[in-house]
């Protein structure tokens, strides 16, 4: 018994460390409207030497290109050019998924450099009744792709099997099938690509030697260099070599891929969106601060916070801004203004404050003059439309009713938004 209470100690006390509580060690969390200071954000359509950007072509030659190397000095480190080896094994084909209304494949990812390799496996849906290529959704998984079906076929990655908690009933098959309403999705027209996030790098301290970054020549994993990417990085990287092998599926339109993020996926989903244009729908749920949140603004979780609990999510850089947010010379409506022209769709949830709603709506308020510079259409108020009202322009937003979460209403609106921006009707 005495084990099992110093367990449970132990258990409470790394929670109040790493957990959503752990910013009260830090600095009490504002969520009063009253307390926000006032701030002021960086201009996006002025360039580093004060040129006004008035056109597409100077945004395009510019002034994105500003933002991208701003982005990746001080936020989520470089991404490497090198590039690194990978060969695809298709371990199981179900044509009869989800009761015969989907095609399901696992494809092992083998990632090769240096005398190293790793994997990920990469689960794939494909509705049966298609009469043509299909759109597709990308978005990783946090437990492991068992967690979003019952289906006992589904393989065991191994790093998740590296990182998982024995006997956890948390981590067990089916655990986020709400997160992920595969029925719906198929029967839209849409096919799935997930992956759990740990296959690339896993979220766990002291176990970055098994993700992606090892591979990469020059790895060290005690490196301080200010600028060098992390847990964020390597996940965007990881969302555009699943892109890569949607393209060589014949059953996909390689033009039409969306991708998914929820909370921390959803800072990566907007960071792999900036950079690869192959998305062309980018959806971030729930993402907060280091995502679509403003980091100016006082509200929820903060610069200070995110960096703490996880510092392995942002490069070094970052860290020069905890309680010191007003000297940023960006924020993160210029990583929403990254997208443009293509579409974006920010989410959020009425109860989820941490992750500052309102923050994340002013966002992508304000990274929506960029869309203005090609014909397109953003937010045009700086009132956020009532919960379950979503608004959806070039640049798109809901808030729902509940918690930090994503809901089969999450997915109904992004699978209008992403018919309405890849001209789709089928399902609609």
């Amino acid at each position: 018994m005495k084990r099992c209470k110093i367990k449970s100690i132990a258990i409470l006390l790394l929670a109040a460390l790493t957990g959503p509580n752990a910013s009260m060690a830090q600095k009490a969390v504002n969520y009063e409207e009253s307390k926000v200071t006032a701030f002021e954000l960086p201009a996006l359509l002025v360039s580093k030497n004060g040129t006004p950007i008035k056109t597409a072509q100077q945004w395009e030659k510019i002034r994105r290109p500003e933002l991208l190397e701003i982005f990746a000095a001080q936020e989520y480190g470089r991404t490497p050019n090198e590039k690194i080896a990978v060969r695809y094994e298709v371990l199981t084909e179900n044509r009869n998924a989800l009761s015969g209304k989907a095609t399901s494949r696992q494809i092992r990812f083998i990632f090769s450099n240096n005398g190293k390799q790793t994997e990920a496996i990469l689960l794939l849906y494909l509705p049966n009744n298609a009469r043509g290529k299909v759109p597709v959704f990308v978005g990783y998984n946090f437990k492991g792709n068992h967690s979003i079906s019952y289906d006992t076929s589904i393989i065991y990655s191994s790093n998740f099997m590296r990182v998982k908690e024995p006997g956890n009933p948390d981590w067990a098959r089916g655990c986020q099938m709400s997160r992920w309403p595969l029925d719906f999705i198929i029967g839209k027209g849409y096919a799935l690509a997930t992956m759990c996030y740990h296959d690339i790098y896993p979220d766990v301290p002291g176990y970055k030697k098994f993700g992606i970054p090892s591979l990469f020549s020059g790895y060290d994993s005690l490196s301080a260099k200010p600028d060098e990417w992390q847990a964020i990085g390597a996940w965007a990287w990881g969302s555009s070599r699943i892109a890569d092998y949607l393209e060589t599926v014949k059953e996909i339109d390689s033009k039409k891929i969306a991708i998914m993020g929820h909370s921390r996926q959803g800072k990566a989903a907007l960071w792999a969106g900036a950079q690869d244009k192959r998305f062309g729908v980018v959806i971030s749920n729930c993402s907060g601060a280091g995502g679509a949140a403003l980091s100016k603004r006082d509200y929820g979780e903060t610069v200070e916070q995110v960096t703490k609990i996880k510092p392995a999510w942002f490069c070094a850089a970052f860290n020069q801004y905890r309680n010191n947010e007003q000297a940023l010379n960006f924020d993160q409506h210029g990583l929403i203004a990254l997208m443009a022209p293509r579409a974006v769709y920010v989410a959020s949830a009425q109860e989820d404050r941490w992750a500052d709603p309102k923050g994340e709506y002013l966002s992508a308020f304000y990274a929506s003059p960029v869309y203005g510079l090609y014909g397109r259409r953003g937010l045009t108020s700086m009132e956020q439309p009532a919960i379950e009202q979503p608004v959806m322009n070039d640049v798109g937003y809901h808030i729902r009713k509940g918690i930090h979460d994503v809901t089969l209403f999450d997915w109904e609106a992004f699978i209008r938004f992403a018919n309405k921006h890849f001209s789709l009707t089928n399902g609609s």
